[in-house]
């Protein structure tokens, strides 16, 4: 496979995925949204672990899949920092507000879907020559 369609394949979702994000949050919001406890959260925790599953789905393809710590801490870390950074966004936006709660979300929602993501794709084929990840 060559590297543009790799691009293309692996990484260009997140882009456009974080685009999505970024433009959601430039919107003030919603008027309607369903009357249940901490559903913001919910979202937050489900945006996110999708965002770090696409990260490691990504960096699995990469000349450091094989250091598979790594690229799970990686994963977190940038689909964390960019909940983070989505925040400090929303802080600026009318109408928006920025929450340390959501920000929590984002983080163990990252955690989560890179977990699950690693166990269902990656972990399989890693458990029989990496023990102990």
């Amino acid at each position: 496979m060559n590297k543009l369609h790799k691009f293309f394949i692996y990484w260009f979702p997140i882009l456009v995925y974080c685009l999505l994000i970024f433009v959601q949050s430039s919107r003030p919001s919603p008027d309607i949204t369903p009357d249940w406890p901490y559903v913001d959260k919910v979202l937050h925790f489900i945006v996110y672990a999708l965002l770090g599953a696409l990260f490691l789905r990504a960096f699995s393809t990469t000349r450091i899949k094989h250091n598979l710590k790594f690229i799970f801490m990686l994963s977190v870390l940038l689909s964390s920092l960019y909940g983070i950074s989505d925040e400090i966004h929303q802080s600026f936006v009318p109408y928006r507000t920025s929450d340390y709660k959501d920000v929590l979300a984002d983080i163990l929602g990252s955690i989560l879907g890179v977990y699950i993501f690693y166990k269902i794709k990656i972990g399989k084929n890693a458990e029989t020559t990496k023990p102990g990840f």
